[in-house]
């Protein structure tokens, strides 16, 4: 995975309010698809050791049983039905072979899907990488279109649940000095989350990958500011 070339490296970023647009200028709808942490995070060390303190503060001053009584809670359970307890590990398979594919990887992190190929505003035969997107055309609104970007790449939203119909965040990009023939054009933002499921058919890409926050500020360095408020994880 050394392909780092950006979705808008020959483009600048600025910031916009608003929705209206000129008719020069394209609206692209961009999805931003995550699947949720699996797995409760590791508690800080530092609340672990505040949790502990007021733990052992409250047995303090908690209520003293009759021995009989206490006695009775611990012959609960011991019967034939009593199962022990295995944890499933917390590192995969995947996360020791760095397989950026797999979706059972960091499961106590948000992963987000980025896509390898062609795009809106790439500099003509130049692969980028990108998150699943298209241009707005006759779409009934600018969710439909956003639906139908992750549409043509994975399939089937059977297993998707689109967080609200408006966009939580949009940018415009302007062409670069050094290319001035690439088009303007506002990227709206939709997020989307990964159901019941632990594998996609990603298409109509040359790659892919599941990647957490951080890594994926690491593919957009420029963007690495306004993905970082834009991301909350």
């Amino acid at each position: 995975m050394q392909k780092l070339a950006l979705f808008s490296s020959q483009c600048r970023t600025a910031t916009t309010r608003g929705f209206s647009t000129t008719s020069s200028e394209n609206i692209v709808a961009s999805v931003l698809f995550e699947r949720l942490p699996v797995v409760i995070p590791k508690i800080d060390p530092v609340v672990y050791a505040f949790q502990e303190f007021s733990f052992r503060w409250g047995q303090q001053y908690r209520r003293k049983y009759p021995d009989e009584v206490l006695s009775k809670s611990d012959a609960r359970g011991k019967g034939d039905y009593q199962i022990d307890y295995v944890p499933a590990p917390r590192i995969t398979e995947a996360d020791k072979n760095n397989d950026r594919r797999s979706l059972k990887r960091a499961l106590d992190r948000r992963l987000y899907l980025l896509l390898y190929g062609n795009t809106y505003g790439s500099p003509a035969g130049k692969p980028v990488w990108h998150f699943p997107e298209k241009v707005y055309e006759n779409e009934e609104t600018l969710r439909k279109c956003a639906e139908s970007a992750l549409k043509s790449v994975i399939g089937d939203l059977s297993h998707t649940y689109f967080v609200g119909n408006a966009p939580f965040a949009h940018v415009s990009m302007q062409p670069a000095e050094d290319s001035p023939n690439l088009p303007s054009f506002k990227r709206f933002f939709f997020k989307s989350q990964v159901i019941a499921t632990n594998k996609f058919k990603v298409g109509k890409c040359e790659d892919y990958v599941w990647v957490t926050k951080d890594e994926l500020i690491k593919y957009f360095p420029e963007q690495a500011a306004y993905l970082e408020k834009m991301i909350i994880s």
